[in-house]
């Protein structure tokens, strides 16, 4: 083969890669849109619907409980997957290597449960379900840098430039509502945004993890792994740790959501939702990386306004829709890169993936 055809077959294969890329991310993009409209409604249903926003700790408690819940049905939905692909074996074998392998995973499920699901949680509970949906529009920009800085993953000007559209638009999207539009009538909607600046470090972080952890193994497995750890922590560590150092109620908040339909409907619905976009998302990294699979997830906030505003009929406000724009802009700029220039993720790929 001459070195032209070769350079052409080389195109070819970076070219199918970033496009498979970007259809994982895409995939990302709709399905996490799609998981507020039931991830909202749980608030909706017993035993949450009875916990007034002004019961701070109870509330909280509550937001742990159905993360928590939220988690083993995404994990019973990986299973499925799992299984259907004949990968079950492999998850096992992920799992126990925990010195070389799980690890990452686990410090992944810790980005991404305790800080970044329970944050989202949080922002639709106290502050509503569009604010839940772009506020954490700056976790493609954390997790960009930290790939930056931790394995060297390359920031072309391009990304860069797409990153700081997306930091002015996230600017756009706060600035309105911590600089005097916070509504009177709800003392505690600081939880609410502090959740959404949790779920843009956690989501951001967790991408970061995660790329590192595709070095070492399977997407399916790894999303698979990821959970299970999760589900770990909140059961074994969290929940147990307040419900015998706190008087909240945990143990009848669990019992209350998995007796009520209602309430595990939504937590089903959402959980669907949330498992086939997580499976998409890790794959997208090991294909475009982990800035520019994080840039074009970004995009879930356009199919969550378009979601949430076909079942509530109620449009954002006009500076949420200015900084939607501005990220969205921001997040295509960082795709519109070469193909070789993606498939050149690192600077040091003969770096210890161990390490």
């Amino acid at each position: 083969m001459n070195n032209a055809a070769l350079k052409q077959a080389l195109h070819k294969h970076y070219a199918r890669n970033q496009r498979w890329g970007f259809m994982w991310a895409l995939w990302t993009a709709i399905l996490w849109g799609a998981w507020y409209v039931p991830g909202t409604a749980l608030w909706s249903e017993h035993p949450y619907v009875d916990i007034s926003a002004n019961q701070q700790s109870l509330r909280l408690a509550a937001t742990a409980v159905m993360t928590w819940i939220h988690a083993i049905t995404v994990f019973f939905f990986l299973l499925v997957w799992n299984m259907v692909l004949g990968k079950v074996k492999d998850y096992g074998r992920t799992m126990v290597r925990f010195s070389k392998i799980s690890k990452w995973y686990a410090l992944a499920s810790l980005c991404g449960g305790p800080l970044a699901i329970f944050g989202s949680y949080m922002a639709m509970g106290f502050v509503g379900p569009v604010f839940a949906a772009i506020s954490s529009l700056f976790y493609p920009v954390i997790g960009a840098i930290i790939a930056r800085l931790w394995y060297k993953e390359k920031i072309s000007k391009r990304a860069a430039i797409g990153m700081c559209i997306i930091i002015f638009g996230g600017i756009v999207i706060y600035g309105p509502s911590l600089f005097g539009e916070m509504d009177a009538s709800n003392p505690n909607a600081w939880l609410g945004y502090v959740g959404g600046i949790m779920s843009a470090i956690g989501w951001g972080t967790e991408g970061a993890v995660a790329g590192r952890a595709m070095d070492v193994s399977d997407p399916d497995v790894g999303i698979h792994c990821r959970f299970s750890f999760e589900i770990l922590f909140w059961g074994l560590l969290i929940l147990p740790f307040l419900a015998i150092f706190t008087d909240l109620p945990i143990k009848a908040l669990i019992v209350d959501t998995f007796t009520h339909s209602k309430a595990m409907l939504w937590i089903v619905l959402a959980a669907a939702c949330h498992a086939y976009c997580y499976t998409a998302f890790y794959k997208s990294f090991s294909l475009i990386g982990v800035g520019r699979g994080e840039a074009i997830g970004n995009l879930y906030a356009v199919f969550a306004l378009i979601f949430i505003a076909a079942f509530t009929l109620q449009l954002p406000q006009w500076y949420f829709i200015v900084g939607l724009f501005l990220t969205v802009l921001g997040s295509f700029v960082m795709f519109s890169e070469s193909a070789e220039s993606v498939a050149e993720l690192r600077d040091n790929s003969d770096a210890k993936v161990y390490s």
